[in-house]
């Protein structure tokens, strides 16, 4: 009987112990493996929004130059005397066909343009347009009058002789001031343009042409 009753020792309070936090320790580690997997997810999350931001901001995003143009000349009401000379009292105009090409995608609304004519020098002329606007991705064209001041240019010193040459140099200066809004992107523009030409006098058309353009944001 003594035998049956024979009670078995408890085990080491330090191996209950180890047998209890291996029964937990699955539970931390699921935790564990979710959170690094929500963390991860956010973070490529953020990767990639950020990564769309910026491709966003150098391409549709980005303001690209406005490319203004000469494409033409002519001259209008110009009656010569002997063949060479301008008749006094005869106003002369200056047609210019000017294109402004908007390579962005949203539109670029503009002020009032300026074109002002110039021969040795000196201001002989001058024209100004309304406002307007080149739709996106588009090219917008206007004619531009110039009447120049016949005093102006008949009171030359240096006139009879380039008119006797058959060539005429001249040189004009066009301002397009406007602005761009691309969503959060607000960019105002100036659009120059400095045209040297010479002006054949027998056909009054423009023999040479050389252009140079700024842009200033």
């Amino acid at each position: 009987m003594a035998k049956r009753d024979q009670v078995r020792p408890l085990a080491p309070a330090a191996k209950r112990q180890s047998s209890d936090e291996e029964g937990a320790c699955p539970h931390h580690k699921k935790r564990g493996r979710k959170c690094l997997k929500f963390w991860v997810s956010v973070t490529a999350i953020f990767v990639v929004l950020v990564t769309a931001v910026i491709v966003l901001r150098f391409t549709v995003f980005r303001v690209k130059d406005p490319v203004i143009k000469m494409n033409g000349v002519t001259i209008t009401k110009l009656e010569l005397s002997n063949g060479s000379t301008p008749q006094p009292g005869v106003n002369i105009s200056l047609i210019a066909d000017v294109s402004v090409k908007n390579p962005n995608f949203a539109s670029f609304k503009y002020s009032s343009t300026t074109t002002t004519l110039y021969y040795d020098r000196q201001m002989v002329g001058e024209a100004r347009n309304g406002p307007g606007q080149a739709r996106a991705r588009r090219t917008m064209r206007m004619n531009v009058s110039v009447d120049i001041i016949p005093d102006r240019i008949m009171s030359n010193p240096n006139l009879n002789a380039d008119m006797s040459s058959g060539m005429l140099a001249m040189t004009t200066y066009t301002r397009v001031p406007g602005r761009m809004e691309i969503v959060i992107v607000k960019r105002n523009i100036v659009v120059e343009m400095r045209c040297s030409m010479t002006l054949n006098i027998t056909s009054q058309q423009i023999q040479t042409q050389k252009c140079k353009r700024k842009v200033y944001f």
